[in-house]
């Protein structure tokens, strides 16, 4: 069946999904076997939020080891200092993923890891190539595969300080010297590549409401951020971004893609937008602004060429143009999509910002929320910003393929979060009952949109281990690993580590 099915069979097929959510021998009944052969089932982590270890093997600083130690940026002054010490104890850990019967292991490389300061005029770190090295090693010895994203977030901070990181052109260079260093020294056996995850968390929590490292924004946005321009880095940020992307890809596929057999993509986020009145043409295109804004703003360069007309014709020269020679380096510049989603919202149309209080947030001309007349859209989550909305999870899939030429997609991050609640016992913090029928529904509708021609190839959960959550600290837990804070790191698998290990039984 295509993605353009007609209306009739879209309907039958909706009703066809929720009998079998229903039918209560479908848990039993559901499993990897019922996804296409070679589908990969994985879990994800980060850099910065697993490894700790901050300051050894010759790793340089990150503007998140800065910013985190900035007091009143971070949710109890919490940092990623130590993190998970998956550093240390990553052997074990790996140990945990074969035991659940998983396919993949995503992890990311931590740039200052392998290059302290940022580039290659600053020598290579030995150590830490040694150590991804054995990482991957380690990955592979255990049957699994290594899905590794060259960026997430970790910006060294020694480029911050010499020429203000991304928002200036000379990062492209550096990221690229920095990406074919990884690709030299392990694309022998990495064979999935993602340039960057989540590039518009990147720009809009760092550069538009300066909540996430290096925490610049306007003045009459946050008079807490350290002062940026709300109006427009957010936009030169990205445009960085998509060109430092596209030349890593150009270099790999020029370069290392024939001999070493790998593919490259990039992992972008967005939620799923229904339109507060469904009979209001102005909250349909609300909802059309919002994908535009958060998912279109990269996908739309890298499959078409060009950023989204809603876009470009509303900000003008606040939104950085590509040059023709630009436009052919980007457009077609992924093998695959990786595709982040926790939650869906209501949206509804907003009057245009404030001509001298710009910002990219009021640019969308949309309010979303999780509720519709007191209504939630979805179980409201203990992570106040998430619903637990599956269903947006096919409809964002089934919109990739219509509207970006049916690609190869994994969905590369998909969980929910408990309370870190130090008052209740161990036995009971290790009951996710939650996690599992998050998990179950969500990977419920990735089956119906494959069986309506997506062509998804993975899925990822987030995360591995309880982790640093950013700017909640660790306040969240959205692991099927649970970490001991109080008693020295110890792991413990959570019931949903059990329910997956059994769902993944080959």
């Amino acid at each position: 069946m295509g993605v353009r099915t007609g209306m009739a069979k879209r309907l039958l097929s909706a009703v066809l999904l929720v009998a079998a959510l229903a039918c209560s021998g479908a848990h039993a009944k559901f499993s990897r076997h019922s996804f296409p052969k070679g589908f990969v089932f994985g879990t994800g982590s980060a850099a910065y939020q697993y490894e700790g270890a901050y300051k050894e093997g010759g790793k340089g600083l990150s503007i998140w080891d800065n910013f985190t130690h900035i007091p009143g940026k971070i949710l109890n002054n919490d940092n990623g200092d130590v993190a998970d010490d998956m550093y240390h104890r990553y052997k074990g850990d790996l140990q945990l993923l074969k035991d659940m019967n998983m396919d993949a292991f995503r992890f990311s490389i931590a740039w200052t890891r392998i290059l302290p300061t940022g580039s290659l005029s600053g020598g290579i770190n030995k150590e830490g190539v040694a150590f991804y090295n054995n990482l991957i090693n380690e990955v592979i010895a255990k049957g699994l595969k290594p899905f590794v994203t060259i960026f997430h977030w970790d910006t060294p901070l020694a480029l911050e300080e010499k020429y203000r990181g991304f928002l200036s052109e000379k990062i492209i260079k550096d990221y690229v010297d920095f990406a074919e260093v990884c690709f030299k020294e392990f694309g022998d056996r990495v064979k999935d590549w993602t340039t960057f995850n989540e590039p518009w968390t990147y720009a809009q929590r760092g550069y538009a409401v300066g909540s996430f490292a290096p925490g610049r924004c306007s003045s009459y946005v946050s008079k807490s951020c350290f002062p940026g321009d709300s109006a427009r880095e957010p936009y030169i940020v990205t445009h960085h971004i998509i060109l430092a992307h596209a030349e890593a890809v150009k270099l790999y596929r020029a370069k290392y893609q024939k001999p070493q057999g790998g593919q490259i993509g990039i992992t972008v986020v967005t939620n799923w937008y229904v339109p507060n009145n469904t009979n209001s043409l102005s909250d349909k295109k609300a909802v059309q602004r919002s994908l535009d804004y958060v998912y279109g703003w990269f996908l739309d360069p890298i499959v078409h060429g060009a950023y989204p007309g809603t876009m470009t014709s509303f900000l003008g020269d606040r939104l950085p143009k590509f040059t023709p020679d630009q436009v052919k380096l980007i457009k077609g510049s992924y093998d695959f999509l990786g595709v982040n989603y926790y939650t869906g919202y209501y949206t509804t149309s907003a009057p245009a910002p404030n001509g001298l209080e710009q910002s990219y947030d009021t640019d969308i001309r949309a309010n979303t929320s999780g509720f519709r007349n007191g209504v939630p859209i979805g179980p409201p989550e203990f992570v106040s910003i998430f619903f637990n909305y599956p269903a947006g999870l096919r409809e964002l899939l089934l919109y990739t393929a219509r509207r970006y030429n049916n690609p190869v997609i994994y969905v590369t991050e998909n969980g929910i979060a408990e309370a870190n609640n130090k008052s209740i016992p161990l036995k009971e913090a290790l009951k996710d009952g939650e996690r599992i029928e998050f998990h179950y529904k969500h990977l419920q509708y990735v089956n119906h949109a494959i069986r309506d021609g997506v062509d998804v190839r993975g899925y990822f959960t987030w995360t591995f281990m309880d982790c640093f959550e950013w700017g909640d600290g660790y306040l969240d837990r959205f692991g099927l690993i649970f970490i001991d804070r109080l008693n020295g790191l110890k792991r413990y698998r959570k019931e949903s580590s059990y329910w997956i290990e059994n769902f993944l039984k080959r």
